[in-house]
């Protein structure tokens, strides 16, 4: 049985919201560590109803939850890490660099959490880290309490989260983001019960277009729900009537009117399916993404059609830097296009 305390705890975790449970954990931690290192996931993505919160917004919560449950600030510490849909190895290391940058050097660190499913198996990704398990249990969950927020059902908010917590909650219930993210909540809930009575769980198919340009890539602002606002590649729902590719040409020249007198198809450089199981919150969807290279030169005239979107042409420096701008995972997509 260890004598003394660790130097440095890790818990790794969404908290979109943190709640009661959260706050279980972290103050059993630190009844172990000298100081817990809390490590928030999913930060610099586009606030959805799965992440109504920024990184910074969370950080406050936790840290306001934590002090006044009177743990001196001194001892709370926090990275944030960003998604990466696919490439976990990105990932991992941005959680060690994190981790590294409080910890100095030191190797007196232990990873908290609690092998429930799945969604655990991160716990076990990081073999130089002692392993503290938590003897918390609770049948808590933030996509529980998320949706009785949205549906304004979250009543007695205490018995869910810290007072702190409720407080924020009750405020940001009046900000216009709030307003927006119940929109799209709304929308998803009555689009997902559109196949309730399907035997099996839909599987849905989409193409999408990658196209680059003299350093620029070509995006759509998406005018409507869901990702209302946000900025996506060309692309929709497979028609059945099309292969693959030819759905994705006719989206790409209907949403931008690029290539309408033009054989796309020659500048076509690659295609790979991105299939991440949660990458959309309609349900399960899978795309095939398609790369076109139009190599350099002034870049086309762009043709948004009515109700579509605003078809744009963006340098590719800027969209990088805005993970928190695109719809879904299609930053990522793009990103690994261009990584290759």
């Amino acid at each position: 049985m260890r004598r003394t305390k660790v130097a440095f705890g890790v818990y790794i975790g969404r908290f979109e919201p943190p709640h009661n449970a959260h706050l279980a954990v972290m103050l059993e931690a630190l009844e172990r560590v000298h100081k817990l290192i809390v490590v928030i996931g999913s930060a610099r993505s586009g606030r959805t109803p799965k992440n109504p919160f920024t990184a910074e917004e969370r950080q406050h919560l936790i840290t306001e939850m934590l002090v006044q449950a009177g743990v001196p600030r001194a001892r709370i510490l926090f990275t944030f890490v960003r998604d990466y849909f696919y490439n976990e190895a990105l990932w991992l290391s941005e959680v060690q660099r994190g981790v590294a940058e409080h910890t100095k050097g030191s190797s007196d660190v232990a990873l908290v959490g609690h092998i429930k499913d799945d969604s655990s198996y991160y716990l076990r990704s990081f073999p130089a880290w002692e392993y503290l398990p938590t003897r918390i249990e609770s049948p808590l969950n933030a996509t529980d309490i998320r949706t009785l927020y949205f549906q304004g059902q979250l009543e007695n908010a205490e018995k869910y989260v810290p007072d702190t917590v409720a407080a924020y909650l009750e405020a940001f219930s009046r900000t216009n983001h709030f307003e927006e993210l119940k929109a799209e909540f709304d929308y998803l809930r009555a689009y997902r019960a559109q196949w309730q009575g399907a035997p099996f769980a839909p599987v849905f198919v989409t193409t999408d277009a990658v196209v680059i340009k003299s350093g620029h890539v070509l995006l759509i602002r998406r005018a409507g729900q869901p990702g209302k606002g946000r900025l996506a590649m060309p692309g929709g729902f497979l028609d059945a009537r099309q292969s693959l590719l030819a759905s994705c040409l006719r989206v790409l020249r209907e949403e931008s009117g690029l290539g309408e007198n033009h054989d796309l198809e020659r500048f076509l450089r690659g295609s790979v399916v991105f299939d991440y199981p949660e990458r959309s919150l309609r349900g399960r969807t899978i795309t095939h993404a398609y790369h076109f290279d139009l190599g350099l030169g002034s870049l086309p005239v762009l043709r948004s059609q009515p109700g579509a979107g605003e078809a744009l042409w963006m340098p590719l420096g800027e969209a990088l830097a805005q993970n928190e701008a695109f719809f879904e995972d299609h930053h990522a997509i793009i990103e690994h296009f261009l990584m290759k």
